[in-house]
């Protein structure tokens, strides 16, 4: 039987929190012990249903961050251990440092790339008016 190679994720969460002056969730996919970062602005304060229509409706077109390896914490297996974290992550305000870390470096990737673009379509463009301001000298010379 042929094996399918799907990605299955080992956990992910989506942190909502006020970063004035907008309502933003990060998520954070874990995947085989490499953890990878998304940022999404999600403008006025989400409600749980446009939050939960938004993972169904975009999460498999949301762009994270390339996979930087991490440690895992050991889960809790008691119910009691597990509810009181939830409860202290839901009083936490922000983000992980990890996670900011990560999403700082994929920032400065997408400046170097925005960059290294605008580097090139203005050399492209320089080139065209060299191009036709050589083209116009030769006609100049030909006569008619």
């Amino acid at each position: 039987m042929p094996k399918s190679s799907t990605a299955a994720f080992d956990e992910t969460t989506l942190t909502v929190f006020f970063e004035e002056p907008f309502w933003v969730g990060v998520f954070e996919r874990t995947v085989g012990g490499k953890l990878s970062v998304c940022k999404i602005t999600f403008g006025a304060e989400p409600t749980d249903s446009e939050i939960w229509t938004f993972v169904l409706k975009y999460f498999d077109s949301l762009k994270f961050s390339k996979p930087v390896k991490t440690v895992q914490k050991k889960k809790a297996d008691n119910p009691k251990r597990r509810s009181r974290e939830s409860r202290r992550q839901m009083q936490d305000i922000g983000i992980g440092t990890k996670s900011q870390q990560i999403l700082k470096q994929q920032y400065e990737e997408n400046k170097r790339e925005r960059k290294q673009e605008s580097k090139d379509r203005r050399d492209e463009k320089k080139q065209r008016q060299f191009d036709l301001k050589q083209q116009k000298r030769k006609e100049k010379h030909k006569g008619h």
